[in-house]
């Protein structure tokens, strides 16, 4: 039985469903009805009901085969159903003709219920997705709009209670915002002036002004329904091959069945009857409907895992991959660190006030943009100490900065600008041990030398050494390809347990030893975030994104992690090694159920009712087997 992934509402999807379960019950309420007549000997009526049946029942699968033959211009399995159903009848079987029909009925409802389950995550996001918005006007008035009217630049106002409608930046006001429609986190966010804002999530608490920045087709809402769609309609190279394999063996099954009719009543002197009894029941038997169904229903039912967990596959082929991975290879910021910076260790010089110094060190950074600085500032903040004010600096590119203060000048850099004598002076030389712990240095030097040092770090994600575990467990290599120098790269690789790492990689050079590793293991992940990982994403064998990363990275990718937590890679490898067996599972189960019935039905051992039973009772089997991707992992 083919399935079929259509791109339409899920109400039409639901109505679908019903109405082919309805069918199939009806269907088998008037073979029940038939089935007693024709035991009171009312034969005739019996033959009319078994009819009523056959129409009622085939009527949805029928139409679905009649479509595809004409659209494909090749016959398929649920032609071979209506030719098997047709020759019982034909041949008296009016019973197991309609059981067939009654089976195949309800295999069908069932094949539509696990597509209602695949396409539930799309429905309930598109239910998140605000369609109107709160615009306050040049009057100062707020005016109720669609979001599809809106342009980038609007002034919007949140209430309580509201969704976002569309991805922007807080103007005005502070809140707490429900994130879990993005990145499943239950604790709410505290948003205020100048923060990030998502469609889809919820505003808890205070009324916020806030400015679109995205347009409402491009917000990150819409990218992760368009990514969940792409994914169930992308079928896999398995998939794919079953269905070219379709339609050349419905042409083998048919001309079996043709040779059938005629062979066995001249080879092994078989009556008429008996000859056409057995092509009637090889054409029911031999149709590969349980293969068909071996490999759809499993993926569409894992990738719906997938994304109820916060883990978006872009197609089921993306899913087949990650299950033959032998190794992974990570970016470091942002992907194994959470690529924001603090300070670990404050050191001053002999007799000098640390307050003070920490004073003056955040007051000159709190004129500079960079992350360091940031975080240095950030660290002050943590200490109650307020930074110096009023100072005159200049931005040595490369270098650090110059001040002029009321202390004289003032320079804030690296070993280099300050003096690579006085840093290993200083204090005994601790820079370089701060170093060799993959620690940033950053230097404040007076006219009388070295004042204090700052050691900032990356830190690791609080996932990272679990997640990196988990994948050596199951027999995966892990390696760490990070732009940092050697020293830091070494110390964050130590941490974090990978395998081998490579240090001072260029985005050209991470796809160098991408490719390096490609030809050593085959098949090889890669996991980042930015846009310089955009390239080495797109050369591994499956590229994985964070959500929390670039829309260059997010577009690359074949799978996104929405949540930002690494242990949903093992979960997605488990989640793609399941299904694989489950799709072993079936094809062989399915294949072998087929020869035994073949062999079965030409040693006449296998009749028509037993047939029937046998082929679409596997069928049935194959997609509640499928159904088992639904189930968490553990």
């Amino acid at each position: 039985m083919t399935t079929h992934t259509k791109e339409q509402p899920e109400q039409k999807i639901d109505w679908s469903a019903r109405f082919e379960l309805i069918a199939a019950i009806v269907s088998g309420i008037f073979i029940l009805a038939a089935w007693i007549l024709s035991k009171n000997g009312t034969e005739s009526f019996a033959i009319t009901l078994y009819i009523i049946a056959f129409l009622i029942g085939g009527y949805a699968k029928a139409k679905e085969g009649i479509e595809e033959t004409i659209k494909n211009k090749e016959l398929n399995v649920e032609m071979l159903m209506i030719f098997a159903a047709i020759g019982s009848g034909i041949i008296g079987y009016w019973a197991e003709g309609a059981i067939l029909i009654f089976i195949f009925a309800i295999s069908g409802a069932l094949e539509t219920y696990t597509l209602n389950k695949s396409h539930k995550e799309i429905s309930s996001l598109m239910e998140m997705q605000p369609e109107e918005a709160w615009l306050i006007g040049e009057d100062g008035n707020e005016h109720k709009v669609s979001t599809s009217s809106l342009s980038i630049g609007a002034v919007l106002l949140v209430k309580p209670g509201e969704r976002i409608p569309v991805d922007g930046q807080v103007v005005s006001g502070i809140t707490s915002i429900d994130m879990s429609a993005i990145n499943g986190e239950s604790i709410p966010v505290t948003k205020q002036e100048n923060d990030e804002l998502f469609a889809g999530t919820v505003n808890l608490s205070g009324a916020i002004r806030m400015t679109m920045t995205k347009p409402s087709s491009e917000t990150l809402f819409q990218k992760i329904i368009a990514m969940v769609q792409n994914a169930q309609s992308e079928k896999s190279p398995s998939q794919q091959f079953i269905e070219r394999f379709e339609g050349s063996y419905v042409k083998i099954v048919l001309t079996a069945v043709l040779i059938m009719m005629v062979l066995p009543h001249f080879v092994f002197g078989w009556d008429w009857t008996t000859t056409f009894y057995r092509a009637i029941v090889l054409l029911v038997v031999a149709s590969p409907c349980a293969l068909m169904a071996a490999i759809m229903p499993a993926t569409l039912a894992a990738v719906s895992n997938g994304a109820r967990r916060g883990v978006l596959f872009k197609g089921g082929v993306h899913l087949e991959h990650l299950s033959s991975l032998n190794a992974f290879a990570f970016d470091k910021t942002g992907t194994l660190t959470t690529g924001k910076p603090i300070v670990m260790d404050f050191i001053v010089r002999e007799g000098t006030d640390s307050n003070e110094a920490l004073a003056l060190f955040a007051g000159v950074e709190s004129m500079s943009n960079h992350p360091l600085a940031k975080a240095i500032i950030q660290y002050a903040d943590q200490q109650q100490v307020l930074p110096e004010r009023n100072l005159q600096i200049e931005d040595v590119p490369g270098y650090g900065i110059k001040a002029e203060t009321d202390h004289g000048l003032i320079h804030i850099g690296n070993p280099k600008f300050v003096g690579v004598d006085l840093v290993e002076t200083f204090q005994d030389g601790i820079a370089t041990s701060l170093a060799n712990e993959g620690k940033t240095v950053i230097f404040m030097k007076d006219e009388q030398g070295i004042v204090a040092l700052a050691a900032l770090k990356d830190t690791l994600r609080k996932e990272a050494v679990s997640s990196i575990k988990a994948l050596q467990a199951l027999g995966i290599r892990t390696v760490m390809l990070t732009g940092d120098n050697e020293k830091t790269a070494h110390a964050i690789a130590e941490e974090v347990g990978v395998d081998s790492y490579v240090a001072e990689c260029l985005p050209e050079e991470k796809v160098i030893h991408l490719k390096k590793l490609l030809h050593e293991y085959k098949t090889v992940g890669m996991v980042g975030d930015g846009i310089n990982d955009a390239p080495a994403l797109a050369t591994a064998t499956s590229g994985i994104a964070m959500g929390e990363g670039t829309d260059v990275a997010l577009e690359t990718a074949d799978v996104v992690l929405m949540q930002n937590d690494l242990n949903r890679l093992s979960y997605a490898i488990k989640l793609s090694r399941k299904m694989q067996r489950i799709v072993k599972q079936n094809v062989f189960f399915s294949i072998a159920v087929i020869a035994i019935l073949i062999i079965s039905n030409f040693m006449q051992v296998v009749d028509l009712p037993l047939g029937v039973i046998g082929h679409e009772g596997s069928t049935i089997l194959v997609i509640l087997n499928g159904l088992r991707m639904l189930n968490k992992i553990e």
